[in-house]
């Protein structure tokens, strides 16, 4: 399963980083148009790795990141870049994905591999 979701993976960095070099470049409609493959790949992955739990949060958190990176780019194309606060609510949703994940999450699954690996 890892294999077959790493080209996804790879195609998802190459599609985010064409999309932040658009808007590094000022490239309003391929930036705007780079949002939905890359949006796409993120949540297609995120749904793939949903049974793996580190990988889920993980990916749910990134989901976030371009959320919010988007949202961000979007501002400074055609709002003055008055949707900034907006991004900021993403980004800090991303945030406490991760701070849940290691918060609680891992912590218990932690503890629970020492107690199967203490009962060996």
């Amino acid at each position: 399963m890892l294999k077959s979701i790493r080209k996804f993976e790879n195609l998802h960095i190459a599609c985010w980083l064409l999309k932040d070099t658009c808007w590094v470049l000022d490239m309003r409609v391929l930036g705007i148009i780079m949002i939905f493959p890359t949006l796409f790949l993120a949540f297609f992955i995120t749904f793939k790795f949903r049974k793996i739990v580190s990988e889920f949060y993980h990916n749910l958190a990134v989901c976030f990141w371009i959320m919010a990176n988007t949202i961000w780019m979007i501002g400074e194309f055609y709002y003055d870049d008055t949707l900034r606060p907006f991004a900021i609510i993403f980004f800090i949703s991303g945030l406490l994905v991760l701070m849940i994940y290691y918060g609680f999450i891992y912590r218990k699954l932690s503890a629970f591999q020492d107690s199967r690996e203490q009962e060996s």
